[in-house]
C-alpha cells in the first residue's frame, strides 16, 4: 500500500515535544541494534533453510548484464532521458536485503549530535519533500575496459559502460533531517550507514552533508523506492561517486573527528604512485569523492549496423552539470563533429545526445567526447590508478557494418 506523502512545517523542537508524548514517543528512542531497525533476513532464512539460494535481486535481471552481486544496465535499452527502475543498474554489495516497512526507522546518532532520534518511515514522509533528477555513476563505471584501454587490468567489478543512470528522486534534504537531530559545531563528518548484510558506510564532510540537493530518497520515479535501489530511504548525493548514495539507509552518524573506514580507505580510493597518501592519513591514496564528465554511445559493445543513414544517441554527465557540449568522431578521435544535446538539460541530470551517421561497410571506430558549462572535458590520457576508477578518456566504440 503506498502511504500518503504529506508536508509538515516545525522546528526542532517541535519535533522533540511531540516525540515524547503519547503515541509519537516512537518517533524518538533510544539507539538499538541493527536488526530493530527494520533489517530482518526471516525471508531470507526461510529460503536457506529449504536448501534453495536466496536471489541477489528483486528486479528481473533479463535485461542486464549479470555481474555476480550487480546488474549492468545496456545502455542501449534506455532511449529516453530518464532511466526506467526496472533498466536502471543495480550496484550491490551483499544480496538485496527484504526490509519490513512497518519495522523501519532511521537512526541519527553520534557525538556530533544534540539529540539522538529514530525516525520511522511515515515521519520521514511528513517532512518536507525535495525533488531533484540527478544521474548516478558507480566510480569504478568502464573498469572493464581498462585493458583495452591501457593493456593492464584494473582489480574490481569488470563493468563496461553502463553502471550509469538517470532518475527523478524524492525525499527530504538530509539537511532537514540533521537539523531534527542538532548538529553540534564540533561537528565534522557525516557517517551513512545501510541495512545491507555488509553494513555498507561511507562519510562526507559536514558541507555536503547539506547541501540543499544531498537528499533521503524515499521515491524512485514517482514510485516507492524499488527493493534493488533502497526501499525504503536511501541517500542521493549528486555529483558524487554512487558509493555515497547508501541504500537501505539505517543510520546517521554525526562526528565531531574525521571517519575512516574501509570505503574510504582502501576502496573508493585512487591507489598508486600518481596517488600518494596523505600524511598521517590512512586511507591509501586520494579518497574519491567528485566523479568526472563522460560521455557513451547507447550502443552494444561491439555494435553490428546495416549500412546507411542512422540517428545514434548516448548520455553525457558531469559532475559541476550540465554538460554543454558533445562533439563524436567516426575514425576513433581523429577528426571531431558537433552532436546535438537533446532537452531537458538539467544541472545534476546527464545529458542526451544524438547525431546522425551515414555508416560504410566496413570495420568502424566511434568515439564520444563531452565538456561541461566550466570547460571540463574528457582527457586524452586515462586517469592511471590500480583499481580502475573515475576512467574517462574518450571511449572508442567499434562497431561492424554489414
Amino acid at each position: 500500500m503506498k502511504r500518503r506523502i504529506e508536508t509538515a512545517l516545525f522546528t526542532r523542537r517541535d519535533f522533540v515535544r511531540a516525540a515524547s508524548a503519547g503515541p509519537a514517543a516512537a518517533w524518538l528512542a533510544a539507539c538499538g541494534r541493527a536488526e530493530d531497525a527494520g533489517s530482518s533476513t526471516d525471508a531470507e532464512a526461510a529460503i536457506a533453510s529449504r536448501g534453495e539460494r536466496p536471489p541477489r535481486w528483486a528486479k528481473d535481471p533479463a535485461p542486464f548484464i549479470q555481474r555476480t552481486l550487480n546488474l549492468e544496465t545496456r545502455l542501449e535499452l534506455v532511449d529516453g532521458f530518464i532511466t526506467p527502475n526496472e533498466l536502471f543498474f543495480v550496484r550491490n554489495h551483499s544480496p538485496t536485503p527484504a526490509i519490513d516497512p512497518e519495522g523501519y526507522s532511521l537512526r541519527v546518532e553520534g557525538d556530533g549530535a544534540e539529540t539522538e532520534l529514530r525516525l520511522d518511515l511515515s515521519t520521514l514522509e511528513s517532512l518536507p519533500q525535495h525533488t531533484i533528477t540527478a544521474y548516478l555513476e558507480c566510480a569504478g563505471n568502464w573498469r572493464g575496459l581498462y585493458p583495452e584501454l591501457t593493456g593492464t587490468r584494473a582489480s574490481g567489478g569488470q563493468w563496461t559502460t553502463g553502471a550509469v543512470g538517470c532518475a527523478e528522486w524524492s525525499g527530504p534534504s538530509l539537511a532537514t533531517v540533521l537539523d531534527l537531530a542538532g548538529v553540534r559545531p564540533e561537528t565534522v563528518d557525516v557517517n551513512l550507514v545501510g541495512l545491507d548484510s555488509t553494513g555498507f558506510e561511507r562519510a562526507m564532510p559536514l558541507a555536503k552533508a547539506r547541501d540543499p540537493d544531498t537528499i533521503i530518497a524515499l521515491r524512485m520515479n514517482g514510485e516507492p523506492l524499488p527493493a534493488d535501489h533502497g526501499f525504503p530511504a536511501r541517500s542521493v548525493v549528486p555529483g558524487w561517486s554512487g558509493s555515497s548514495s547508501i541504500k537501505w539507509l539505517g543510520s546517521i552518524q554525526l562526528s565531531t573527528e574525521q571517519v575512516w573506514n574501509a570505503n574510504n580507505t582502501s576502496s573508493y580510493v585512487l591507489i598508486g604512485d600518481e596517488w600518494p597518501a596523505e600524511e598521517h592519513a590512512p586511507a591509501q591514496g586520494a579518497v574519491i569523492t567528485e566523479l568526472v564528465v563522460k560521455s557513451a554511445l547507447a550502443l552494444p559493445r561491439p555494435a553490428q549496423l546495416a549500412p546507411g543513414s542512422h540517428v545514434l544517441h548516448g548520455f553525457a554527465h558531469a559532475p559541476a552539470g550540465p554538460v554543454s557540449a558533445v562533439e563524436w568522431s567516426p575514425d576513433g578521435g581523429t577528426t571531431w563533429m558537433e552532436a546535438e544535446i537533446v532537452d531537458p538539460i538539467l544541472p545534476l541530470a546527464w545529458q542526451r545526445f544524438e547525431f546522425e551517421w551515414d555508416a560504410t561497410p566496413g570495420a568502424h571506430t566511434l568515439a564520444t567526447r563531452a565538456t561541461d558549462a566550466a570547460g571540463n572535458t574528457q582527457p586524452d590520457e586515462p586517469l592511471m590508478n590500480e583499481k580502475g576508477y573515475l576512467l574517462n578518456v574518450p571511449l572508442p566504440h567499434p562497431v561492424q557494418v554489414e
